[in-house]
């Protein structure tokens, strides 16, 4: 499988690796972008890899909690400056109070549902406000928890929208603790939430490259296999600590993990707290925005006057 130059700067970007290691990988794997992640992070080059392409969709993501309904959605608009406006921010959190109070199962049947304080539909709504907000409008997805307790959090006015969901006994109020959640969620965008959330291929993947970097360094490729797997588990277990929610250091105070400060937090208030689940959304995750070519713009019409 050939691979273009545009490959060689997908993977760079990727993976924080020079060009000439891109391009080098790209030829041993033919091609393959998942395969050359793969062989640069066993060569010891590349840690881990990010998702290609800039986030530059714009919009809003939202969390909130409505009569015990915990919501978060994301709507796109199509510059910043739409986003930031009241009309737009309003429009949002009408959405929410929809997904609250009929919980649809998915988008197009959100948009059925009647607009709140209205007889309309969202459907038939949505051309008003792309007319009154001057933009072109999408509800791109949400979440919806109606059972425990859920707690919402949004952090930079709408750049990641988090809603934690919490088993709480006791009859305490663990508000607290589920925004201290949210914001380490928003934070560090964790993988996973527990360890045992972790599936066997992933394990695999890791123990493959930790083995493949083992065998490159001379002080440990001589040691013998059964010494090597007990190192392999070692790092398996600070794979957990960075990627797993419940695992990894809690922000606010690292001599603890997070769950043992859920633990910790709720003893103190009298009650006992569970993590239950958790949804993070951040505004244009995975969309790419189209490139503005102004000069080609401006050029075709010029050419359209003559």
């Amino acid at each position: 499988m050939a691979f273009t130059a545009q490959d060689v700067k997908t993977l760079r970007e990727m993976t924080n690796v020079g060009m000439m290691d891109c391009k080098k990988a790209l030829t041993e794997t033919d091609g393959d972008m998942d395969k050359a992640v793969e062989w640069l992070r066993e060569k010891g080059l590349a840690k881990a890899a990010k998702k290609a392409g800039r986030i530059a969709a714009e919009g809003m993501a939202y969390a909130t909690v409505i009569d015990g309904v915990g919501v978060v959605v994301e709507v796109n608009s199509e510059t910043d400056f739409a986003a930031k406006s009241d009309l737009f921010v309003s429009f949002v959190k009408d959405i929410a109070a929809a997904v609250a109070a009929n919980a649809p199962a998915d988008v197009e049947a959100l948009k059925a549902c009647k607009y709140p304080g209205s007889e309309h539909t969202i459907a038939e709504t949505l051309p008003e406000k792309v007319m009154s907000i001057g933009e072109n409008l999408q509800i791109r997805r949400f979440a919806r928890f109606d059972k425990n307790t859920s707690v919402a959090y949004v952090h930079a006015g709408g750049k990641i929208g988090v809603l934690v969901n919490l088993a709480v006994e006791g009859g305490i109020d663990a508000t607290e603790i589920g925004k201290d959640v949210a914001m380490q969620i928003a934070a560090l965008n964790p993988r996973f939430w527990d360890k045992s959330d972790v599936t066997p291929e992933v394990l695999e993947e890791e123990k493959k490259v930790a083995l493949a970097l083992m065998d490159q360094d001379p002080k440990m490729a001589s040691k013998p296999q059964q010494v090597k797997e007990k190192i392999v588990l070692g790092k398996l277990n600070k794979f957990y600590e960075e990627n797993c929610l419940l695992q990894q250091e809690f922000v606010k105070d690292n001599s603890m993990t997070v769950e043992k400060y859920i633990a910790s937090a709720a003893k103190a208030l009298g009650g006992s707290v569970k993590f239950v689940n958790a949804v993070r959304f951040m505004k244009g995750e995975g969309i790419e925005k189209k490139q503005e070519d102004f000069a080609a713009e401006v050029a075709a019409q010029m050419n359209m006057g003559k």
